[in-house]
């Protein structure tokens, strides 16, 4: 068996473990990555970029807000239900790293709120093609890796961690294997576990969450993020403790059908299988809600229904709800993707002339579905909301005026986050609150900050988790290779 030695031992190459190898390499200190997939990024690859509070940018365009505000807005949103010593590490910490990624060579496009109730938090990466939007964050891990590299820190692509090595009750390295089959061993003095939670795992998805893969829930399913680091973790003593989804919702196989689910996204009538409606559509910006509420409906899903007429007013006069991700110009081109909906039959959007045969294409009683609609038209017409209040400014009357379009929206997720325990050093604690020595973890394995429900207030939360818990597990591990050293 090969055998490789380094000081530190980081196990996956997303921003929380590219993050640590230059915090560690900051610190004089040697470290290897051990990635499984071909490339470093991890869900990153897909993502915009990290939260930051108080930072210069913010201020420069009078969006800035203190840690103590956000801070008290996290805490309370959570009910306190979270480790507000580790959030305020964070938030703390946030500011610097932004500078510290800028010192990099990142470039932000500015910070921007995820939808109008949410605060200025999203450092969003400046995208190569000039259009905000998914995969921004590229240059941001381009950058995170060669500064590793230059620091001295290995990276072994294509390498699966399998479990960790523990000897004199201390955590010191890693078995793995790698592309070609071949067993290794990776020791150092401590390890870094930041695989990024277990969100393309089905059989976790469903023991830990009740929840079945790309049937019932359809979360970004990124290659490789299989909960690997957790088993590893929790086989020598990791408490199991605050597993959780990022809950969001959207139509299955969102990036293809990006066009359709941003138009479909707006505030208008949203109803279940059963015909009821279940919310206040006004809130269908923050996403996770959203999702919250689809995940107690059956099937959890909805159907959200609009007209062509309604259509018309959105590309007139702009969209009812924007943000930052969904673009008002999807709306001048959501006819061209719609007719390829129709055409090759893509199971989550629907047209009808009628309401008898929308009915008969959602599987609703036809009377129960006009009687919904009906009674929704009341309220339009009155301007006012008698059974969950929306805002008199979303409520359209749905007359089919052209004809009706209906998405029909799933719970979903960016992933999965939590499922070890850590303080603020990033140290990962055993079922008695207590450090496993030379063990650490970020990211999203660690990231049980928002208690049930994540918080879209905040945006650029998880990316900002990652990046920031791996410097801070990076620093504690070097503090801890200096401690070994003294004694």
């Amino acid at each position: 068996m090969k055998v490789l030695e380094t000081e530190i031992v980081i196990v996956a190459g997303g921003p929380a473990g590219l993050a640590a190898a230059v915090a560690a390499g900051e610190n004089n200190r040697k470290s290897i990555i051990i990635e499984k997939s071909s490339t470093t990024g991890g869900a990153a690859n897909m993502g915009m970029g990290p939260l930051g509070i108080n930072t210069r940018i913010q201020r420069e365009n009078f969006n800035e807000i203190s840690v103590k505000d956000a801070l008290d807005l996290h805490m309370k949103y959570t009910h306190y239900r979270v480790d507000a010593d580790l959030v305020q590490t964070y938030f703390n910490k946030s500011a610097d790293t932004i500078e510290w990624l800028e010192d990099m060579g990142v470039e932000f496009a500015g910070a921007f709120r995820y939808f109008k109730e949410s605060e200025a938090t999203w450092h969003i990466v400046k995208p190569e093609n000039g259009v905000i939007g998914p995969r921004a964050a590229g240059p941001m891990i381009r950058a995170l890796t060669e500064r590793a590299k230059e620091l001295g820190c290995e990276i072994l692509l294509e390498t699966a961690g399998k479990s960790l090595i523990v000897e004199d009750g201390r955590v010191c390295g890693v078995n793995a294997v790698d592309k070609d089959g071949n067993e290794l061993q990776v020791r150092g003095q401590a390890v870094i576990v930041a695989t990024g939670g277990f969100g393309n795992n089905k059989e976790m998805i469903k023991e830990e969450f009740g929840l079945n893969l790309a049937e019932d829930f359809f979360p970004f399913m990124i290659p490789g993020i299989t909960g690997d680091g957790l088993r590893m973790m929790w086989d020598v003593g990791a408490a199991k403790f605050g597993a959780n989804i990022e809950a969001i919702y959207q139509l299955p196989d969102n990036l293809n059908w990006f066009l359709l689910d941003a138009v479909l996204r707006q505030p208008n009538l949203l109803i279940n299988q059963n015909g009821d409606r279940f919310m206040n559509e006004g809130y269908m910006g923050n996403t996770t809600f959203t999702g919250n509420a689809l995940s107690l409906q059956p099937g959890n899903y909805g159907y959200c229904i609009m007209d062509e007429g309604i259509l018309r007013e959105y590309k007139k006069n702009g969209p009812d709800i924007m943000d930052i991700v969904h673009p008002a110009d999807a709306f001048l081109a959501f006819e061209g993707q719609a007719a390829t909906a129709v055409e090759q039959g893509y199971p989550a959007y629907f047209e009808a002339e009628t309401v008898e045969e929308l009915a008969e294409k959602l599987g609703i009683d036809p009377e129960k579905l006009q009687e919904t609609i009906d009674e929704y038209n009341e309220y339009c017409e009155r301007g006012v909301d008698e059974k969950f209040h929306k805002d008199q400014k979303f409520l359209h009357p749905i007359t089919g005026r052209g004809k009706y379009l209906v998405g029909k929206f799933y719970l979903a997720a960016y992933g999965t986050v939590g499922g070890v325990r850590i303080n603020k050093y990033c140290e990962v604690l055993n079922d008695e609150g207590y450090p496993i020595e030379g063990l650490y973890s970020a990211g999203s394995d660690a990231n049980t900050i928002y208690g049930d429900s994540y918080n879209f207030t905040l945006p650029g939360n998880t990316m900002g988790f990652a990046v920031n818990t791996g410097r801070m597990a990076g620093e504690s591990a070097a503090e801890y290779l200096a401690y070994l050293e003294e004694q």
